[in-house]
């Protein structure tokens, strides 16, 4: 037996005495063989892992765009949908007009109370908390002004990094319609 072939171990057979080394290749016929990236001394070559390390790194880019992506159209309607409550709730306080006053015949300015109460009513059905309302006057005409603060919840930015959630607002202003079309 040559000295290169003792250095090779040999698998045992089945009933574990080792094989020799001509009867292990042939036993090993067919079957995978090591990886050619393995030296003699089992050490790996210099570039193996690079592409694993581009990959891993293209990947995280890749996800950071699609969260963008995700998180950015959702915090986008997120603030429509604050802009169109605060739109519809200012509509609402705009209909709660003085009747008291209107009915005497006086002036059809906006009830600040009732109209307080039906914004708080519309805002409290569409499950929205933070919000102000103010009545501004305007070339003598009373309005009603209402600002609505929602809360969207990230999906994925906040696994970069960024924050969980972001608060986004919208704001309206309506008026009382005293005339006819």
């Amino acid at each position: 037996m040559t000295a290169r072939a003792a250095d090779r171990t040999t698998p045992p057979d089945d009933a574990g005495r080792a094989t020799p080394p001509a009867a292990a290749d042939r036993a090993h016929a067919g079957r995978a063989t090591p990886s050619p990236t393995v030296g003699r001394a089992g050490r790996l070559r210099g570039d193996d892992g690079r592409v694993s390390l581009f990959l891993a790194a293209a990947m995280i880019g890749i996800l950071a765009i699609i969260g963008l992506a995700f998180d950015g159209a959702g915090q986008l309607r997120s603030m429509q949908r604050a802009d169109n409550l605060a739109a519809e709730a200012a509509r609402t306080g705009g209909q709660s007009i003085d009747r008291a006053k209107a009915i005497e015949g006086g002036t059809k300015e906006i009830d600040e109370v009732a109209a307080r109460a039906a914004v708080a009513s519309y805002l409290a059905a569409a499950e929205v908390t933070g919000h102000t309302v103010e009545f501004p006057v305007i070339d003598g005409e009373k309005l009603v002004r209402v600002h609505v603060t929602i809360t969207y919840d990230r999906y994925m930015l906040g696994l970069f990094g960024f924050g969980n959630a972001v608060t986004v607002s919208g704001e309206a202003t309506a008026r009382a319609l005293t005339e006819g079309p």
